[in-house]
């Protein structure tokens, strides 16, 4: 069994191990449910493992392209955070949606009824002076893609989610992948992951993984995380080319990259520009934008769309080999 206060970096908490018979509830923070069957194969995996999985009596919910509108779908994620017997939320699949959540949400709702914070175009954009992870009830939070923003705003407040798959693609993970998941949420420790080196030497910094798109979209907001001393995780799906060299153009001008430690390149996958286009490949993008940052890189790992997508702590410290290619977790 990991030690809490060991893991924690900068007064990050990593909520209680989950044991099965806890209460895991889904939500929809994002895109409207398009793939019942996948959904619902992930949801087995979870209740096969002994866990109570109650699903929104709304999670076919459709706004749009959305999983139902804004306020609905902030109401449902409330719910599910507030519920003192719930340990964990299971997002059901990404899309697009989890940032017009943030811009009226506070992972405190009992601190802003007491001070009164601002107005409903206001509320939740503000993270308090005096925050304290502490105030809260610490409990997972499991997704990835557009899922990002919920997991770096809440890595804002000191608390760890997990960068993992959604319900949608759990029961298309590798079995190891499946189990690297259950063991980092119930209590063990992480084998490090193999990639690519691209040399750099060795770094040690606080992970933190993302879509890189999602990402991009939180840089001048609030929800932008310090950079320095992390180590970033990055991946992306159906971007072409073009669009990731402008991304990673305005991750340099912003000064950003400057600041990161160290670089883990998860999967860029339906990434190709299109037929009869002059173009990089996504290969070449990547190096000329990130090749010359002279600090530890390493691509080709185990993560992200379309492939194997191991489950990555948010915030806990990682050590990156940008010399034998691997990631190690701490």
């Amino acid at each position: 069994m990991r030690s809490q206060t060991q893991i924690s970096q900068s007064q990050v908490i990593v909520p209680p191990p989950l044991q099965p018979g806890d209460l895991l509830r889904v939500i929809a923070p994002s895109g409207t449910l398009r793939e019942l069957e996948p959904f619902q194969q992930g949801i087995k995996i979870w209740r096969d493992r002994g866990y109570r999985v109650e699903v929104i009596p709304e999670i076919d919910d459709r706004w749009g392209y959305l999983a139902g509108k804004d306020q609905d779908r902030r109401d449902r994620l409330k719910f599910a955070w507030q519920d003192a017997e719930c340990k964990g939320i299971l997002c059901a699949r990404g899309g697009f949606g989890s940032t017009r959540i943030l811009e009226n949400w506070s992972w405190d709702w009992e601190e802003e009824r007491q001070e009164g914070c601002g107005d409903a175009g206001t509320r939740g954009n503000k993270i308090p002076n005096n925050f304290s992870p502490s105030s809260l009830q610490p409990k997972w939070l499991i997704g990835f893609s557009d899922i990002t923003a919920l997991l770096w705003s809440l890595y804002k407040v000191g608390i760890s989610g997990v960068h993992a798959p959604v319900l949608t693609t759990l029961a298309a993970e590798p079995e190891w992948s499946i189990q690297r998941l259950f063991d980092w949420v119930e209590g063990r420790s992480l084998p490090e992951l193999q990639g690519k080196g691209w040399g750099g030497g060795t770094v040690s910094g606080t992970l933190l993984p993302a879509n890189l798109t999602v990402a991009t979209h939180l840089l001048g907001t609030p929800y932008q995380p310090e950079f320095a001393n992390v180590i970033l995780a990055i991946e992306d799906v159906g971007e072409a080319p073009y669009r990731i060299d402008r991304m990673l153009t305005q991750w340099r001008m912003s000064g950003c990259l400057a600041k990161v430690r160290g670089i883990a390149v998860g999967r860029f996958s339906q990434c190709e520009a299109p037929a009869n286009i002059p173009s990089f490949t996504i290969a070449e993008v990547l190096r000329e934008g990130l090749g010359n940052l002279n600090i530890p890189i390493v691509s080709d790992l185990a993560f992200g769309h379309d492939g194997c997508n191991a489950a990555l702590p948010v915030g806990i410290k990682a050590t990156l080999d940008g010399d034998k290619g691997l990631l190690i977790l701490n």
